[in-house]
């Protein structure tokens, strides 16, 4: 005893001893580090830190969830997962889930407690506690009453992870639901009227719905019974007997016939009671009754009648609530039977187990013969047939015979019944029950009748492009007989497309390719109808199957390049080719439209009349092709469709630029020429260019003056390279200034075009360059289209020319005896270079060329 109470203040001194360490460190909890994280998360997801609060090291000292790096007070979550709805009670859903965490931190070994905030995820779809609803509605509600729904779903997420939506699926329009919030209250609102007796039972499905970021939803089934409320009143069956015959000699509590009323209520609302009508007489009274809830009318007594008896009932069929409704029932007192006549039939025509059996169209044919079976007791019997058929009874020698009164159709009618009644008296002159015998004739069908269309002629209307196998319609056609004989096949006319198929029993019509509208817009089919008798009948019915178009076509031009040449000197708007675009669709989707694009050349499209025109003046000389490209569009829907194609368009030149002379540069340019110069030097050249091309550019040039003039002239000029030569050799005469007037054409037809440049040439000792005052004039007439002018060239007055010519020619007579040696060698070695440079050069020399040769030619 002692023992145990020293060890117990031993554990209290331990116990002291820890309470004093404890509050030696210090114990921290700062409301401040707290942390928050989802739950489910997966492992090793970092949930926080505590290196920014505490320094390290770090111990977690609870690691169910959460462990921490030591190092960097990192913690993240364990392969157990934090399942908000397990760790916090039911009673907190709408508080925060809370776990408090212990470490110890720092240096000093501190222990500080903080909480980890576990948040909500929708992981949780809303449940209903059943699966069914049920609810009963009276049908006489009026439309907007509310119905309180006692079934909530329940959602284990908080916030707006557990906030429930609900609605309708499979109403119908008659019910709609109505839900607030603050309850949460779901009333269900009757939208249109209800009627049981119409339909008793609405099955719809009730959809919670959370709202959460991916919403997840419950559905329990809302089975609505409609309640029967008595609005029905009672009406008595079409098949409630109108009238009945009982024998003369009943007896009591015979069932003489049943009325039937009906009620489409229920239960209770639907009880009807029957009742005779006080109108009744006291007769009808006396001999019957009637029961209340079955409707039985009975014999009240026996009956012993010798004579026919009317007696007319008037039985009420009451309702709780409800008029009565009436019904007549007739009965019919027959006279009591002393002795029934016999009928005997003896059957002529086929039959089988007592029933005729006639083709239908047959001629009037005997069927049988009817005779009476009776004792003496009877006289003046005899046999007729009861109400109207297409049958006759003939007396014959004591006998009738049963014929058909025209021919039996099997379509009007497939089974007579025939009534034959015999009427007789006693010996004492009392009238004896009529005996009845019914006699049964079956019509048998022959093949009479044709299958029929419902109609002769089907109008169809399919878009082409068509899935393959895709069902057009189902013929139908009819036929009155029976059997093989109305059974009906059908098949498609030999001659048309294969792609056409009709199951020759269900007479639907399919095909088995795509149609194109533009290889064929209209297909025409005829389908037969065809019955399995013997022989077959067969009729026929047109079908029309219009394709409609679609865009599957674009425009085509009539070639992929289009080339075309056009004069320069056109007017604007000028035609310069037909683009004929074509489309094989039809409508808007083969309605075509040009543009021109990628060119900002001079050109339009005219669509009213695929051409190609131009919008402004031309100019070879600027630019001599064009390359530019048309775009062809439909007007299809819902795609349009395009093509292009590629137009080069040529200019053709026109004579519209006469030459322009390049050199000599002015009429006033003169060069020097040394007297010395040998027969045939080149001495100049003109040049001279024409923008226009071909014949148009082809230059010739040509000196104009008169023949005299030319033939003394030492200078010629070529006409196709415009070299202006020493023709011979000069003389003495040939000193001074010589003005050479030059025409300069071109070849362009019906008339050239043509430049005039004056070339000044001094023949002169001195190399000094020459310069004139003034240019020459030319004095004869200005036409120089085609031939020279025969007129003189007159030479404008040059005094320094004449000077300089008067010197040299007094120093050439002062040294002319000196030098008459060498000038005479010298001419001779001339000469002869002179003829052998004449046999080189062309003969034609100022003409203009009949043959056309290069734009520029040079004999350079």
């Amino acid at each position: 005893m002692g023992h145990g109470t020293l060890d117990n203040m031993n554990w209290a001194g331990l116990l002291q001893n820890m309470l004093v360490v404890l509050n030696l460190r210090q114990i921290m909890c700062d409301s401040s580090v707290w942390f928050s994280i989802p739950e489910e998360q997966e492992p090793g997801v970092l949930a926080g830190s505590l290196s920014k609060h505490f320094p390290p090291p770090y111990q977690l000292l609870t690691q169910e969830y959460l462990w921490m790096d030591k190092n960097t007070g990192n913690f993240y979550t364990t392969e157990q997962k934090m399942d908000r709805e397990a760790l916090c009670p039911e009673e907190t859903k709408a508080e925060e889930c809370i776990i408090l965490h212990n470490a110890v931190v720092g240096p000093s070994g501190d222990l500080i407690q903080f909480p980890v905030i576990i948040e909500d995820i929708n992981d949780n779809a809303p449940q209903f506690e059943n699966g069914e609803i049920h609810l009963r509605v009276p049908e006489d509600v009026n439309v907007g009453t509310s119905f309180l729904l006692d079934e909530h779903a329940k959602d284990r997420d908080v916030g707006y992870n557990s906030e429930l939506h609900y609605h309708l699926e499979d109403s119908d329009g008659v019910f709609s639901l109505k839900f607030e919030e603050d309850g949460p209250i779901i009333m269900l609102i009757v939208q249109s009227s209800l009627d049981r007796e119409t339909r008793d039972l609405y099955r719809m499905v009730l959809v919670a719905s959370d709202c959460g970021l991916d919403p997840l939803s419950a559905t329990a089934t809302l089975i609505v019974t409609v309640t029967d409320v008595n609005d029905n009143c009672p009406s008595f069956s079409p098949d409630s007997p109108r009238s009945v015959s009982i024998p003369g000699d009943s007896l009591k509590n015979t069932l003489v016939a049943q009325v039937r009323a009906t009620d489409p209520d229920l239960g209770l609302n639907a009880a009807i009671m029957y009742s005779l009508s006080p109108k009744v007489s006291e007769r009808a009274k006396k001999l019957f009754s009637l029961d209340s809830l079955t409707g039985y009318i009975r014999l009240s007594q026996d009956l012993q009648s010798d004579n026919l008896e009317e007696l007319l009932l008037k039985v009420l069929a009451s309702s709780h609530h409800c008029p009565p409704a009436d019904a007549q029932v007739t009965v019919y007192i027959l006279p009591k039977v002393h002795q029934e006549l016999a009928i005997k039939i003896g059957f002529i025509a086929e039959h089988q187990n007592q029933t005729l059996v006639l083709q239908e169209n047959q001629p009037p044919t005997v069927l049988a013969v009817l005779e009476l079976e009776a004792d003496s007791s009877f006289k003046g019997s005899s046999l007729s047939i009861e109400s109207e058929v297409p049958f006759t009874l003939n007396p014959q020698n004591g006998k009738y015979l049963l014929s058909t009164s025209k021919p039996l159709d099997y379509e009007m009618k497939r089974e007579h019944y025939i009534t034959v009644v015999a009427h007789g008296r006693s010996a004492e002159g009392s009238v004896m029950a009529a005996s009845r015998r019914v006699i049964t004739v079956m019509v048998a069908d022959v093949n009479d009748n044709a299958p029929q269309f419902l109609q002769s002629q089907y109008q169809l209307e399919v878009e082409e492009n068509n899935q393959q196998g895709m069902s057009l319609l189902q013929i139908l056609a009819s036929d009155a007989d029976s059997g093989r004989n109305g059974r009906v096949t059908y098949r498609l006319n030999k001659h048309i497309p294969t792609i056409f198929n009709i199951d020759s029993v269900t007479g639907q019509l399919s095909m088995s390719a795509s149609l194109d509208r533009e290889q064929q817009g209209e297909h025409t089919l005829t389908v037969f109808a065809r019955d399995n008798g013997s022989p077959p009948l067969e009729s026929a019915a047109t079908i029309s199957i219009r394709v409609l178009d679609q865009n599957d076509n674009a425009p085509v031009f009539l070639t992929p390049h289009f080339i075309f040449f056009i004069p320069e000197n056109v007017v604007p708007f000028a035609l310069v080719g037909d683009v004929g675009v074509t489309d094989p669709d039809e409508g808007d989707n083969g309605n075509t439209e040009l543009h021109v694009v990628n060119s900002s050349g001079p050109f339009v499209v005219d669509n009213t009349q695929g051409m190609l025109r131009t919008t402004t003046n031309l100019d070879r000389e600027t630019q001599d092709r064009f390359e530019l490209y048309l775009l062809a569009s439909d007007h299809g829907h819902p795609v349009t469709m395009t093509s292009t194609a590629r137009v080069t368009i040529f200019v053709e030149d026109i004579n519209d630029n006469q030459p322009k002379v390049v050199l000599p540069s002015s009429n006033f340019s003169c060069l020097t020429v040394s007297p010395a110069t040998i027969a045939g030097t080149m001495v100049t050249k003109i040049y001279a260019i024409d923008e226009d091309s071909g014949l148009n550019s082809e230059i010739t040039y040509t000196v104009v003056a008169p023949e005299t003039v030319q033939k003394n002239s030492p200078f010629q000029i070529d006409s196709r390279s415009g070299n202006i030569s020493v023709m011979q050799q000069l003389q003495l005469k040939d000193l001074g200034m010589h003005h050479l007037f030059v025409v300069v054409r071109d070849g362009g037809k019906p008339a050239p075009l043509y430049t005039t440049v004056w070339v000044n040439l001094l023949v002169n000792e001195s190399m000094e360059p020459c310069h004139l005052d003034r240019a020459p004039t030319w004095t004869g007439t200005p036409n120089f289209g085609q031939a020279p002018s025969k007129a003189p060239i007159c030479e404008a007055e040059d005094t320094r020319s004449g000077q300089l010519a008067l010197v040299v020619g007094l120093c050439m007579m002062l040294t002319s005896t000196c030098l008459l040696l060498v000038s005479t060698g010298l001419y001779l070695k001339q000469r002869r270079s002179s003829l052998r440079q004449k046999k080189r050069a062309p003969s034609e020399k100022n003409e203009i060329p009949l043959r056309l040769k290069n734009k520029y030619y040079s004999e350079d």
